[in-house]
């Protein structure tokens, strides 16, 4: 016995192991088996399965009503006793003692529901297979979950009680039934005579107060005090304005057949046309119980129209500044732009059609069924570029399931720009949204004029579109603290870039504001050169505020750097956080101008296109640009960049992390889309200013504000007609130490394989010396001293010991241009000797 024991010690691994795959094993089968019920379900999904059913309930109710009508009619015909059944041929005494319609089996079925069971009460068991049947036949909804209860209880309990106690002799007892003879005699021996009769009245009054909501004067009383404290509000609101007060409603069959917006002056609103056949249902409250229907019932939100308030800003209502220092007295007579520069862009009143909303509805709700994806209630948000689809799936259904089927949902609707947010934050919906087919121009003065932005408290406030809801967003730049937009050629970035811009021109003084604006495209920001003396900052040796040279750029943002450390010794010196309690230190006089303390408008740099600055300065934009984005934030200086190529090698990872507030406008690719979101979406945007606008934790779609060049050719003339500073802000001067570099070398000492020693060294990224030995098959000594000669060109940096050297020039084509300067610069030193 011992060998045997031992050998199975020496085998128990082994019968673990096999354990182990025969659990394994048993864990794949339940796949099997949950296959098979999908199958079933999916039996059940098929329309002309649920028909059928319906149809089959719809004829055995109508056959119980039958059986169950003649038997009643039958035993009051005919004397009791005959009808009994005797114990011994009950089925056969029955169909010879009564005529019924249906049968043996009717007579079976009718005597065990009334007279052994409910009395007339039995009915209700006919009248529910009708009705089921009538709702899976023809789609009807009939009652609520509520109302089936309160049936249930009447038919059972109440009728067949209240029959037998007034029908106590033959043969009217079959009233009441077996049932309500057997709960009299229970109910009086616990309750006694009197108490059942309170017992019977009890029933039908506690349900009509609960159907009336325990409200009869309650109701008339709030009524008469909503009429006294609304009656200045009733009379300055009409009959299609108290209609927007109802945000949702359900589509009938008589139901309005057109949504379309009205001619208000802002052209963003949606109103209701009259029809006399309209039926409105009122939003289902929260306390009550909604039965999901068979049918998905779509229901619209009508988006509310924005209030507007179209009276030109006060400079005193707006700066508010009340204390001892007010930086607005140089300029105290500078007025803020009136609206009526913006244009409406009213002229074409879009119509969104019930037909256009039924239609996208089924056609959703048929290609979801294809996938046996059953969902209970649908609803539309109207929104001036596209219409999202709140999708509420069946319990059971998985999101990731609905998510997989967004191209399939875009084929079906024929449409582009679908987009599946799975699911809504916040909400226990999917959303679909789905782009109009006549989509509206959100006008920039719908933005301006609203009241969100009109009486915000943000620092630096802009408008940028309206939500899918009409709503208009308004956001801070201050706390984003800086953005970060991309998209392709004719998206709408340019056109963002402007909204945002106007925005802050209708809400700051330019004591409060400076933009630094960079446009290498020298066409796109030009506009802006009439408000230099107003908004916009520049190089004390600048000619023009609008940089459009790579080289100057680099000085900017090198200057801007300065600038930055110079602010970030006075909020140190004042002891202060940030900028926002540091002017407000000042402004109370509690920090010495003598001292060096000033107050510190807002600077908001702005770049129009990134990529081509990446290509052709490299590192010398990509440094001072990171370095800003990581550091002032706190002393108000803020960063707006906008590139066409939203690729890895210009928006790198280091710049993404410090520009939390993105915006996409549409891209190409899904590649793209992540690299400025870290998520798909943007390529499937319909363009034209449709948009994502992403803050880190979620990601809304817009329609971008439409302001056109003409509109902003009448703002910036209307500012720069106005009294201004001297000049534009100057920005701290900034030493080139390269530039001095390059001086220092002369350019007649040149080796005569310079250049390309620099094309070498900029393809392979590595300021080498043996690199230039082997390429170019040098001696060391001259390869060491062509090395010095681009060390002092700036081509590449100082000696690093046994490391590479730095090389400062990104690409060839940045080469191209940086060696054309020095060649410009080698022929001035030339004509100067």
């Amino acid at each position: 016995m011992a060998p045997k024991s031992n050998k199975l010690k020496e085998t128990k691994p082994t019968a673990v192991a096999k354990q182990a795959r025969k659990s394994a094993k048993k864990v794949v089968r339940p796949k099997r088996s949950t296959k098979k019920t999908v199958g079933r379900s999916n039996v059940f999904s098929d329309p002309r399965t649920v028909r059928s059913l319906g149809f089959v309930l719809l004829i055995t109710g109508i056959y119980l009503f039958l059986a169950i009508s003649t038997y009643i009619l039958n035993w009051f015909a005919s004397d009791a006793s005959d009808i009994i059944v005797s114990s011994t041929d009950q089925f056969k005494d029955h169909t010879k003692t009564v005529s019924n319609w249906t049968g043996w089996l009717g007579t079976f079925l009718a005597k065990h529901l009334v007279y052994s069971g409910i009395g007339l009460g039995a009915f209700f068991v006919s009248i529910f297979f009708v009705l089921m049947g009538l709702r899976l036949l023809l789609k009807i909804k009939l009652f609520s979950l509520w109302r089936w209860t309160e049936l249930l209880i009447i038919s059972f309990i109440w009728i067949p009680v209240t029959l037998s106690l007034i029908f106590t002799q033959h043969p009217e007892n079959i009233l009441g039934g077996l049932t309500g003879h057997q709960l009299n005699i229970w109910l009086i021996a616990y309750l006694g005579k009197a108490g059942l009769i309170l017992l019977i009245i009890f029933i039908p009054v506690i349900f009509s107060l609960i159907d009336f909501n325990f409200q009869f004067r309650r109701k008339e009383k709030k009524t008469d005090n909503s009429v006294n404290t609304s009656d200045k509000t009733k009379s300055s609101t009409s009959p299609k304005e108290e209609l927007y007060n109802t945000v949702e409603f359900a589509l009938n069959d008589e139901d309005k057949d057109i949504i379309s917006k009205p001619d208000d002056g802002t052209g963003n609103n949606f109103k209701i046309e009259e029809d006399p056949a309209i039926q409105l249902e009122p939003k289902v409250s929260a306390s009550e119980v909604v039965e999901p229907d068979d049918e998905v019932e779509l229901t619209i939100e009508v988006p509310k129209p924005n209030e507007q308030n179209t009276e030109n800003p006060v400079p005193g209502e707006h700066f508010g500044i009340d204390t001892e220092f007010d930086p607005t007295l140089d300029l105290a007579d500078y007025k803020l732009p009136p609206f009526d520069l913006l244009e409406d862009y009213d002229v074409n009143n879009v119509l969104v059609t019930k037909e256009e909303l039924e239609v996208n509805k089924n056609r959703i709700v048929e290609t979801l069924n294809q996938y046996s994806i059953a969902i209970s209630k649908i609803k539309a948000t109207i929104g001036p570029t596209v219409t999202l689809y709140e999708v509420v799936p069946a319990p059971g259904i998985r999101i990731a399931k609905i998510k997989n089927l967004e191209d399939d949902i875009a084929l079906s609707l024929s449409a582009i720009g679908i987009r599946i947010i799975a699911p809504i934050p916040g909400k226990g919906t999917v959303g679909i949204e789905v782009p109009n087919q006549n989509p509206n121009i959100v006008s920039m003065k719908s933005i301006i004029t609203s009241e969100k932005f009109r009486n915000n408290k943000f620092d630096l406030p802009f408008g940028i579109g309206k939500t899918i809801s009409n709503e208009s967003f308004v956001v801070d730049l201050a706390k984003m603290p800086h953005l970060l937009m991309a998209g392709a050629t004719g998206q709408g970035k340019s056109v963002g870039l402007n909204a945002i811009i106007a925005s802050l021109l209708y809400k700051k003084h330019p004591a409060e504001l400076k933009f630094i604006l960079v446009d290498p495209k020298k066409v796109e920001l030009n506009l802006y050169s009439r408000i230099e003396r107003h908004y916009l900052a520049k190089l004390p040796d600048s000619e023009e505020a609008i940089i459009t040279d790579t080289r100057k750029v680099v000085r900017t943002l090198n200057s801007l750097s300065i600038e930055m450390d110079n602010r970030y010794e006075l909020l140190k010196d004042a002891q202060v956080r940030n900028i926002k309690e540091y002017n407000a230190k000042f402004i109370a006089r509690k920090l010495n101008p003598m001292h060096g303390h000033r107050y510190l408008p807002y600077l908001v740099l702005v770049i129009d296109e990134f990529a081509d600055l990446i290509m052709t300065a490299g590192k010398e934009i990509e440094a001072p640009v990171t370095r800003l984005a990581q550091l002032a934030r706190a002393i108000g200086i803020h960063l707006i960049i906008a590139t066409q190529r939203p690729s890895v090698n210009i928006i790198t990872g280091t710049i993404k992390a410090n520009f939390p507030a993105r915006i996409a406008f549409r891209v190409i690719t899904k590649i793209d889309s992540r690299t400025i979101l870290d998520a798909s979406g943007a390529d499937q945007l319909v363009g034209r200013g449709d948009m994502l606008f992403s803050t880190g934790s979620d990601v809304i779609r817009l329609q971008c504000a439409f302001i056109d060049t003409p509109e902003v050719e009448k703002l910036t003339s209307f500012i720069g007609a106005q009294r201004a500073y001297p000049d534009a802000m100057h920005l701290p001067e900034f030493k080139d130490e390269e530039a001095e570099q390059k001086s220092e070398y002369n350019p007649q000492e040149r080796d005569e394989l310079f250049e390309d020693a620099a094309l070498i060294i900029v393809q392979t990224q590595q300021g080498s010396t043996s690199l230039l030995q082997r390429k170019l098959k040098l001696g060391y000594n001259r390869a060491g001293r062509i090395i010095d000669q681009l060390e002092a060109a700036g081509i590449v940096g100082a000696f690093e010991g046994s490391k590479a050297r730095e090389v400062k020039v990104a690409s060839e084509m940045a080469l191209e241009q940086f060696l054309k300067d020095l060649n410009s610069n080698d022929t001035g030193f030339e004509d100067n000797d």
